[in-house]
């Protein structure tokens, strides 16, 4: 009776238990089927921020406690995606390092790949460029390996992005044709052609080649007459506003107008993409108001200003700043102009972002000129430190690709040793290394060594320039006050003393008043000789005033005699009026003579280097001539001092030109346009 009873209760515990693990197995069943809606539910446009955020957590409960397999991983990247689109990236970054480590863990290279995208991703929207750089790196060199085309050409055209953001336009250009090499074998590919096509078009826009500029952009639109790219991120409404942007930018701004009203057009695109809705009504307003057109303006302006203020875009919001003080001024009301110009210019300091505080630099410049002088120093030392910047970047992207293969090509060859001799290789390997690191760690502290350098002799340029324009205000205030001495100790008093004697002439007879009368009329002649003096006196201080950008020019000279032991000639139109030539155009203008001769101290071997700048109509002309070995243009590519001379031209709006053979020395050629009026002899000088 006892062992029956027994029985029955070990029956009733395993039916007891099988129950719970029906209810328990139930659960786990409905929380997978829940895991579709919880997904839409994240991902709904119409819903509040912190609804979503909730079903993404229950979404990621329930994905977080499964079987790391692939579908466990696809549904984290989906967790990650919807972060993304809430642009909250702590969370984004959270669950893209999880699938990483999950990824590794399982070999799986793919998943790997796109964990490496996806972190990219994030320090991009950081504005972290080298780990987004090195992390798109990292998964192009997956997909490579696993001819994964259609996610290769993904991550190139983030990469692409990343190095145009970054002023890299010539690596990004790289980067952008390698994606539309790949594309060209596909079918299927119009969203990524649009992408490529797209950043093909701001590249070339921002290297002012205008006409391939729109050629890709216009590229870019005719993919759009593809129903299946998604309409919900307005990308026709982008493409008008970016053709427009290139024609604004060519000065063109009846077409401008064209295209930005086009894109105002657009189906629904407030509630679609109300940031590109605010940027074509700014930039709508901007072109109208530059062709002349005044209908709406400025309220216009006002708009768009309220709904970038609304979104808290700060760039947005610092250019339409601009644009209102550069309307004001049109409109000569100063104090506005002056008063949006210095909004403008402090949120661009308050966001740190050196390009938009180069352009409210440069706006308030203008509407302000007593305190020009100021805001032009800054915004040079900000451009070179802008410039320097670029180059910075570019130089770690290109030393992150190379250490990253350094590493790849490595790790090959230790796995090809043979492992008998696996021990001797491995000491071996490590002599290398440490040779290797001993040679790299030289070749740094000499770059580190030459950028010290050149920090230097900028700073010296620079200190050259502020006491020279010192020393000239202090001569300047010197003459003021001998004058003023002059004419109130001399010329003043005597002129006082001839007027009484002229008045108490009418009180003595004509005799004796014509022989006084004489005298005076000798002590009148002598006045006026001591006021033609000084006058003399202040043409001069006038005429170091106007020599002072030549003054510099002279000590960069002096210095390159007393270094070099070529013969340097130079030669100054006389007829070229320097004070009316722009400060940016003589700042570049002195950079490219500096790059020049540098160029020829180090390669040219030159006896003889002639500098000479003359005037021609509408144009100012700098020639560098030297007598040295040459080169041949057709085979050498240009190296960075020459990217800078070209770049510090274009700067100018102007031209290099570059003729030399081997043998036969070097001619470089800049041609600057300058208005009619500099090129007129100055007669006051």
């Amino acid at each position: 009776m006892k062992k029956h009873s027994q029985i029955l209760l070990f029956l009733i515990l395993v039916l007891f238990g099988c129950t719970n693990n029906t209810k328990k197995d139930e659960n786990v069943k409905s929380s997978i089927d829940s895991l579709p809606i919880y997904f839409s539910l994240a991902n709904d446009i119409n819903l509040p921020f912190n609804y979503k955020q909730k079903y993404n957590q229950k979404a990621f409960d329930v994905v977080i406690v499964q079987e790391n397999d692939s579908m466990n991983r696809v549904n984290l990247f989906k967790i990650a995606n919807r972060y993304y689109n809430m642009s909250d990236w702590k969370s984004y970054k959270k669950i893209s390092k999880l699938v990483l480590e999950r990824a590794i863990s399982s070999k799986d290279s793919s998943s790997i790949g796109k964990a490496y995208t996806y972190l990219g991703d994030y320090y991009q929207s950081q504005m972290v460029s080298d780990s987004a750089f090195l992390n798109y790196f990292r998964a192009e060199k997956i997909y490579l390996r696993n001819n994964d085309d259609i996610n290769l050409v993904k991550t190139l055209i983030a990469k692409g992005d990343l190095q145009l953001s970054e002023g890299d336009f010539f690596e990004s250009e790289i980067s952008i044709f390698k994606a539309l090499k790949i594309l060209k074998t596909k079918k299927d590919v119009n969203k990524d052609l649009y992408d490529c096509y797209n950043l093909l078009g701001i590249i070339y826009n921002e290297r002012e080649e205008y006409d391939k500029a729109l050629e890709y952009h216009n590229k870019a639109l005719s993919m759009l007459e593809d129903k299946t790219i998604l309409s919900q991120f307005q990308q026709r409404a982008i493409s008008l506003n970016n053709i427009g942007y290139v024609y604004l930018k060519m000065h063109n701004f009846n077409q401008a107008k064209k295209y930005f009203k086009r894109g105002l057009e657009q189906k629904d695109l407030f509630n679609g993409n109300t940031t590109i809705y605010a940027m074509l009504l700014d930039n709508f307003a901007y072109s109208k108001f530059k062709s002349k057109e005044f209908t709406e303006l400025p309220s216009q302006f006002y708009q768009a200003l309220k709904i970038r203020d609304s979104l808290k875009l700060e760039s947005g919001i610092i250019l339409n700043k601009n644009h209102l003080s550069e309307y004001y001024a049109f409109k000569k009301d100063t104090f506005r102009a002056i008063q949006y110009a210095r909004q403008a210019l402090i949120l661009s300091k308050k966001s740190n972002t050196i390009r938009n505080i180069l352009e409210s630099l440069k706006q308030i410049a203008i509407v302000d000129p007593q305190k020009a002088s100021v805001y032009s120093k800054e915004y040079i030392h900000l451009n070179e430190k802008l410039l320097k910047a670029e180059r910075k970047m570019g130089e770690k992207f290109s030393r992150i690709e190379y250490e990253t293969n350094e590493i790849k090509d490595q790790n090959s060859n230790l796995q090809e040793k043979n492992k008998t001799l696996i021990y001797v290789f491995s000491i071996c390997t490590l002599v290398g290394l440490f040779f290797y690191v001993y040679k790299t760690q030289q070749a740094r502290n000499r770059e580190l060594l030459f950028k010290q350098q050149q920090q230097i002799a900028n700073e010296d340029i620079y200190n050259l320039m502020i006491s020279q324009q010192n020393e000239i205000e202090q001569t300047r205030i010197k003459e003021k006050k001998k004058v003023a001495q002059e004419l109130h100790d001399g010329v003043l008093g005597r002129m006082f003393g001839v007027r009484i004697s002229l008045d108490s002439l009418d009180k003595i007879d004509e005799a004796q008043a014509a022989a006084k009368r004489k005298k005076y009329l000798t002590e009148l002649k002598n006045i006026e000789e001591d006021i033609r003096e000084i006058s003399h006196d202040l043409n001069r201080e006038k005429s170091e005033l106007i020599n002072n950008f030549v003054a510099i020019l002279k000590k960069l000279f002096e210095n390159q005699r007393n270094t070099h032991y070529s013969k340097l000639i130079t030669k100054f139109d006389p007829h070229i009026k320097w004070e009316l030539v722009d400060n940016i155009v003589k700042i570049n203008l002195y950079r490219i003579v500096q790059e020049a001769l540098q160029n020829c101290n180090k390669y040219a071997k030159a006896d003889v280097i002639i500098v000479e700048f003359k005037s021609e109509i509408d144009y100012l002309i700098l020639s560098i001539l030297d007598d040295g070995i040459g080169f041949n243009t057709k085979r050498t590519k240009n190296g960075i001092g020459l990217h800078n001379i070209q770049y510090r031209a274009t700067e100018c709006k102007g031209t290099v030109t570059v003729k030399s053979a081997k043998g036969e020395g070097t001619i470089l050629t800049v041609k600057v346009p300058i208005d009619q009026k500099i090129n007129l002899h100055n007669n006051d000088i």
